[in-house]
């Protein structure tokens, strides 16, 4: 945040989704409490009129946005839309002024139009000015900001529609001008992003949306991921169109209620992206998506069972010392902590995953798909609650039953990484654990790490910490127990058989290994062959040889301390035979600069450990 490649960014994205939110709210409240009772329009008609003119650039010109993105400096390009955005608002603050709500209707599209342009520059700009291992803190703050922009535009709208009946709505004007103008500066200290695609720019908006939809259904890795996003956004459009009436007929309140409801779900989101950028330690953790999907299901059902709390209409401050109503509050936070859960490792995994010179597109082609979806989520509400007649209960509690149906689908389709996360967060509950040197780890290529091994909680771990998927080495018989068995093949483990039981298992085991590292993948291996006996590092056997001999692959450093004398080292006899003596002790995990496969003798690699243990304890 205090960074001149993000701050600047972040503030102008902010801004921008606050104006949209101010402007939005204010057209809303005055067409339907000022133009409707004034002209006699139909209040639905109009009121849909104008969610579809918002939504509508998102279908047309998302996809002409993502082609500015990539062939523009997306720094000018940022600028030219701040521009459109104060000319924009400009505009909308004359015709308040003048009570021209057609001419309002108008700007709205405008609007959606400067948003749609804006969204894939939006993301695709991240991976230009950060680094990979701050994507996921980045992404986290975006999402933080947009919710509470959200939150905060929608809340100032009230007071700012009340100014509009007398001789204050020059107000309105003055504050949409001033933010605009505020994210136009801002705008100018945002670094440079150079286009990372060629060819001629064209004005074939609907020719390009399906271009680019097309392409991003031909990326088979990433359409997925888009339409899980796309998933997030239907449940969020159905949950945030559906509480002002859940507010009126079951909680009993009026608008300060619905405000409360929406700020629980927006602090909720919010709350959840952060807790996901301090769960992912700056890497791409898949296996947050399942387990964000079900919490939004699980807190959506017991959502949906809520009971009305009153028959009458009950003000604020009653409903506040209602137990009931602040139950709810919890559900909706929950709800949008796994919403954050789930949304952000998806949008980190397309600016990872698409090609440099696409990377915008996949986003124009997200914004499409989202936009399909939250009328969707429209065409949905109206058959359920509409022409079935289904309570509002049902209607959520088959919100929630879509997101437990993600979380079973996610889960078993890559069982690893949400292992890989569950073990990282239970390590994190039971040690005090200080993590080092993780971005020597490579990001792609095949890899092997050597630690020193001290207790059998070392693989765990080093799995969890790592920001890469690492099969490791271990006994057979372990590997083979029957309880157990089931993790350690889903963990990728290798087994391994010592020499006087299977003379031919070392050599199996090294044939898995090489496979492993011929397919890219990290190794990690405990040269010592078995745990100290005396906390101190034990000679290096020769198998790591072996294996550099077969794969000459770079060679990670890593050293453990504060885990001699656990209940799982041999201290105090044999490991798990005694009562654990320390909870959430210190345990400190550093890794080194790789060392190259000619360099990586087991005597140099032994001393590099022994230094890095000797730094970290």
């Amino acid at each position: 945040m205090r960074g001149r490649h993000f701050a600047p960014f972040f503030w102008v994205q902010a801004l921008g989704a606050f104006n949209d939110n101010v402007f939005k709210n204010v057209l809303l409240l005055l067409v339907t409490f000022v133009a409707v009772p004034r002209y006699g329009w139909n209040p639905g008609l109009v009121n849909n009129i104008a969610a579809g003119l918002f939504i509508l650039p998102f279908l047309l010109f998302s996809a002409w946005g993502g082609v500015l993105a990539d062939r523009l400096d997306k720094q000018r390009l940022i600028r030219n839309l701040k521009w459109l955005e104060l000319a924009t608002m400009a505009a909308a603050g004359l015709a308040i002024w003048w009570q021209a709500y057609t001419l309002l209707l108008a700007l709205l599209f405008m609007m959606g139009l400067q948003s749609a342009l804006f969204g894939p520059v939006k993301y695709a700009i991240l991976p230009q000015h950060l680094s990979r291992g701050s994507l996921v803190h980045a992404n986290a703050w975006v999402e933080l900001g947009t919710f509470l922009a959200i939150l905060l535009g929608t809340l100032m709208a009230g007071p700012l529609a009340i100014l509009a009946g007398g001789p204050w709505r020059s107000v309105i004007a003055l504050v949409l001008i001033a933010i605009a103008l505020v994210g136009l500066v801002i705008s100018y200290a945002i670094p440079a992003a150079p286009p990372v695609a060629g060819g001629r720019i064209g004005w074939r908006p609907v020719s390009e949306t399906v271009a680019v939809v097309r392409s991003a259904w031909q990326e088979k890795r990433i359409f997925p991921a888009l339409l899980g996003i796309s998933a997030f956004w239907f449940l969020g459009a159905c949950y945030l169109t559906q509480l002002p009436q859940w507010t009126r007929s079951v909680v009993g309140g009026g608008p300060g209620a619905v405000s409360l409801l929406l700020a629980a779900f927006a602090i909720g989101v919010g709350l959840g992206s952060l807790i996901c950028a301090r769960l992912s330690a700056g890497r791409l953790e898949i296996g947050l998506i399942p387990l964000g999907a079900a919490i939004i299901g699980l807190a959506g059902l017991d959502f949906a069972h809520h009971e009305a709390i009153s028959v009458h209409p009950m003000a604020l401050g009653e409903l506040l010392i209602q137990p009931r109503l602040w139950w709810m509050l919890a559900d909706l936070a929950l709800i949008g902590i796994g919403g954050g859960l789930y949304i952000i490792p998806l949008y980190t995994f397309i600016q990872l995953r698409s090609p440099e010179g696409q990377r915008a597109r996949m986003i124009a082609a997200n914004n499409v798909l989202n936009a399909l979806f939250m009328v969707a989520s429209a065409l949905f509400g109206i058959l359920v609650l509409g022409v079935l007649s289904a309570s509002l209960s049902l209607f959520f509690a088959l919100l929630a039953s879509m997101a437990l149906i993600i979380a079973i689908g996610a889960g078993p389709a890559r069982p690893r990484p949400l292992m890989r996360i569950t073990i990282f967060v239970l390590v994190h509950l039971w040690y005090r654990l200080r993590l080092r040197g993780r971005e020597f780890i490579p990001d792609e290529g095949a890899a092997v790490v050597v630690c020193n091994h001290v207790s059998f909680m070392d693989a765990l771990i080093l799995g969890g910490a790592s920001p890469r998927p690492l099969r490791f080495l271990m006994d057979k018989p372990i590997y083979e127990s029957p309880w157990l068995n089931w993790f350690f093949r889903m963990a990728g483990a290798i087994p391994v058989e010592s020499g006087r039981r299977d003379p031919g298992g070392m050599r199996r085991a090294l044939d898995t290994v090489s496979e492993a590292l011929s397919n890219g993948e990290v190794v990690m291996v405990f040269p010592e062959g078995r745990l100290t006996p005396n906390g101190d590092v034990q000679q290096f056997r020769r198998g790591i040889e072996l294996i550099l001999s077969r794969n000459p692959v770079p060679v990670v450093p890593a050293a453990l301390s504060g885990l001699w004398g656990s209940w799982s080292s041999r201290r105090f006899g044999a490991p798990f035979t005694s009562v654990p003596r320390r909870f959430r002790a210190r345990v400190s995990l550093t890794f080194a600069e790789p060392i190259p496969p000619e360099e990586a003798s087991r005597a140099n690699l032994e001393a590099t450990v022994r230094a890095l243990l000797a730094a970290s304890s």
